[in-house]
């Protein structure tokens, strides 16, 4: 189990609540804020399966049912309890089975034996059989509750009989009341000529000089006391009678009510876990909308204990300026020291590593592209940023180490280790002493470690020791920033004196600290500049050859599609002469057969050799068809309008000529050929 206040350092806090932003249900919302990392194999196995298959469910049918879910956390409570439920109660769990109802409607296909609609799903299949849904359930309810606020009034015969005469005696008092406000000889008493109810009784406003004008009973006073609220007494057993359907209205909603309730009581198990496999299906969908709107990628899984991001890219810095990395750790060495400038960039790419990770193991997909792979440590333990503690009265250096021994005496060789500016808080030659001892364990313990640093002393270590390598963030001098693009194979400059010099610092000062530096330490910052520029200029012309390699790609994929076209058609062009062959054949054989049947009846050498010409006339009208079609499809695309003055060929002379007419009703022109 990861610490958490390592995954606050890694801003894990952050991931969640960009996620709850995509579930719809109270329920999911929480289990999206509560999700934690898990350090099992088969665990995040499964995890991330459930987040493809969501991701497959969208991309194949990109609406999905909407997940409705209210907060049943107290009714169901009562539900267990066997208390009554109230309207609100009772609509809501009728809501929640309608919800049910639909979604496993949505995933399985009754009409073929309970066929799952999505084929080659693992995990969905086990989740969708954990809703429950009781269809007449939902509708006795559901019919009878039109809201949480309104009881149908045929939802029993009793209510709807007692509506009906609690309509009609209001009807009766209105019509009372109406002819006494209504009245010339009452109308001066009156405040205005309006029916109001206090005491949860009809009354009508009167002028408080007047008081004794209205016989009744006074229930109520305006706040200024200019007004007073009289019940007549011609409607006071009106008032009484509908009172009392009021309670016998009340007492038959209460009957309702708990015979319906009643219904549920058995239920509590099934619409528990309905509740909770509705908000867990929530959840999924919230990582499956989260992946896709990040552009993020499913790891791979790997047994080796090693792990190789490709494009890795900060999930929290926007899309749009993110500097992609790349990065791997536990192939051809098991220390990475990334060194360079105190700028910010050699954190960033301990945060990427770290939090990416544990998105992963938290069954989110990842920043990087589809081919990255990852191993599941047992932990990951963190060391970022400055933990001084005034409480305790510990230094930085003091914080950094107390961090550092935990680490030590808790980590193990399938644990992945971050530590960022080790080493730092103390005098430098021993702190740099004392950072290669503890990178020196954690590579014989056989943990895989990143640290970041900026001391020669562990760069230099690191160039000669196996399993150790360099790697540094991109620096721009020009800028003073971080390219935040990551060299792996090369230390990091420190850059001090040229940062200096960029920001104006004299050169005479620049030229004494030079001085002051000792020769050895001056010969490997050329040695790492050198190495620096001709891997800068590796990288960059890297980048060129990817950049070509992709466009070669590019025009290959278009002249395979091309050549893709052009073979269909070629095949096409193929079909259609030999079907025209075949054709060609038909006619040839049907005109052979009518000669035959002609022969059979000649009865002179006059009727033999009309048949003779007839055959020759149509084996060469098929012939000069052909010749035509074929013409016409080689030169149909090149045709255009003739006019007079034209140039023309004339095929059948094959001869040039000068058209002297226009083209006439029967599309024929006159053409001299020759002199004239």
């Amino acid at each position: 189990m990861i610490n958490k206040k390592c995954l606050e350092k890694l801003e894990y806090d952050k991931i969640l609540n960009l996620l709850q932003n995509y579930a719809s249900t109270y329920l999911g919302k929480q289990l999206c804020l509560n999700l934690i990392p898990s350090f099992e194999k088969n665990k995040v196995i499964d995890l991330l399966t459930e987040t493809e298959e969501a991701i497959n469910i969208l991309n194949s049918k990109s609406t999905i049912p909407n997940f409705i879910l209210p907060d049943t956390t107290y009714s169901l409570k009562k539900l267990q309890d066997k208390v009554s439920l109230s309207q609100k109660d009772l609509f809501e769990f009728a809501t929640i089975l309608k919800c049910s109802r639909i979604l496993y409607n949505y995933f399985i296909d009754d009409t073929n034996n309970k066929d799952f609609v999505f084929k080659d799903l693992e995990i969905f299949p086990n989740i969708i059989e954990k809703l429950y849904s009781n269809p007449s359930l939902e509708n006795n309810i559901l019919s009878k509750i039109l809201d949480e606020n309104t009881l149908d009034d045929h939802a029993s015969q009793e209510l709807y009989s007692i509506r009906v005469k609690k309509r009609n005696l209001i009807n009766s008092i209105k019509e009372r009341l109406n002819s006494i406000i209504h009245s010339s000889s009452n109308s001066k008493y009156l405040q205005e000529a309006v029916i109001t109810i206090r005491n949860d009784r009809y009354v009508i406003p009167v002028k408080e000089e007047f008081r004794g004008y209205i016989k009744g009973f006074i229930h109520d006073f305006s706040s200024t006391g200019a007004t007073i609220f009289i019940e007549p007494t011609s409607i006071f057993d009106l008032n009484n009678e509908l009172n009392n359907l009021k309670n016998k209205e009340n007492i038959e909603i209460e009957h309702i009510l708990l015979s319906l309730s009643n219904l549920l009581f058995p239920l509590f198990a099934e619409i528990k876990q309905t509740i909770n496999t509705i908000g867990y299906l929530d959840f999924i969908f919230a990582k499956a909308k989260f992946a896709i709107d990040i552009n993020a990628n499913k790891p791979i899984i790997g047994d080796k204990k090693q792990f190789t991001l490709n494009s890795a890219k900060h999930p929290l810095i926007n899309k749009d300026i993110v500097v992609p990395i790349s990065i791997n750790l536990g192939n051809d060495f098991s220390t990475l020291v990334v060194t360079g400038p105190n700028t910010g960039g050699k954190t960033v790419t301990l945060k990427t590593v770290g939090l990416l990770l544990v998105m992963a193991y938290s069954g989110l997909y990842i920043t990087t592209d589809e081919d990255s792979t990852i191993f599941v440590f047992d932990n990951i333990f963190i060391s970022i940023g400055d933990d001084q503690s005034l409480q305790a009265s510990l230094s930085t250096f003091s914080s950094l180490m107390t961090n550092i021994i935990q680490i030590i005496n808790e980590s193990t060789s399938n644990s992945l280790i971050l530590l960022d500016e080790l080493g730092t808080g103390t005098d430098p030659i021993e702190g740099a002493s004392l950072a290669l001892s503890i990178l020196e364990h954690f590579y014989n313990k056989n943990v895989l470690t990143i640290a970041t640093t900026h001391y020669s002393e562990i760069k230099e270590y690191a160039i000669v020791t196996n399993g150790f390598e360099n790697a540094c963030v991109e620096f721009n001098i020009d800028t003073l920033m971080p390219t935040y693009k990551l060299l792996i194979g090369i230390p990091g400059k420190s850059n001090a004196f040229a940062i200096s010099k960029k920001l104006g610092l004299s050169e005479n000062i620049l030229k004494r600290a030079n001085d002051f530096m000792k020769p050895d330490i001056i010969n490997i910052e050329e040695l790492l500049k050198e190495i620096y520029d001709n891997k800068s200029f590796i990288e960059a012309e890297k980048d060129k050859i990817i950049k070509t390699s992709n466009q070669i790609d590019l025009l290959k994929k278009d002249l395979e599609n091309k050549l893709t076209n052009f073979n269909t058609k070629k095949d096409k062009l193929i079909d259609n002469a030999n079907a025209e062959a075949r054709r060609i054949l038909q006619n040839a054989k049907e005109q052979v057969s009518v000669a035959i049947k002609n022969l059979n009846e000649v009865s002179s050498a006059k009727d033999l050799n009309n048949i003779r010409n007839d055959l020759n006339v149509s084996i060469k009208n098929t012939h000069k068809t052909n010749t035509n079609n074929i013409e016409n499809k080689k030169t149909n695309k090149n045709l255009k309008p003739i006019s007079k003055g034209d140039t023309v060929l004339v095929t059948t002379l094959n001869k040039e000529g000068t058209v002297l007419t226009d083209v006439n009703r029967s599309n024929q022109v006159q053409v001299l050929v020759g002199v004239s």
